[in-house]
């Protein structure tokens, strides 16, 4: 996978209009603890069973450890509870699929994609 990192609120604003653009299906959030092993181990499922081109769906990571005031704002723009770790595909400027823990997968993600 290729990450971008998210390291400020005024990325939120582009975040947004990616989402909006014809040449995607929306972008994709992750919200990471690196200090949390159910979240290391979140990260490392999704990244070995990763298939989806960056080009149809690009990636953003956020440290919730360094940037928690970033995901504080995603979670009141985007209207879901904060969790961690916590996936969120973004469409259209809003939030169609959210998920944590170990719901977080590949596979779900495809399949929220293919029906979109």
């Amino acid at each position: 996978m290729n990450w971008k990192p998210i390291t400020s609120v005024d990325q939120i604003s582009s975040l947004i209009q990616e989402s909006n653009s014809d040449s995607n299906v929306g972008v994709l959030i992750l919200k990471h603890s690196t200090r949390c092993s159910v979240s290391f181990f979140a990260k490392k499922n999704l990244e070995s069973s990763w298939n989806i081109s960056a080009d149809k769906l690009p990636t953003y990571y956020l440290d919730l450890i360094k940037y928690r005031d970033v995901s504080d704002q995603i979670a009141e723009i985007f209207e879901v509870r904060h969790e961690s770790p916590q996936l969120l595909l973004i469409n259209k400027g809003g939030c169609s699929y959210s998920a944590a823990h170990a719901e977080i997968s590949a596979e779900a993600v495809e399949s929220q994609i293919a029906t979109s």
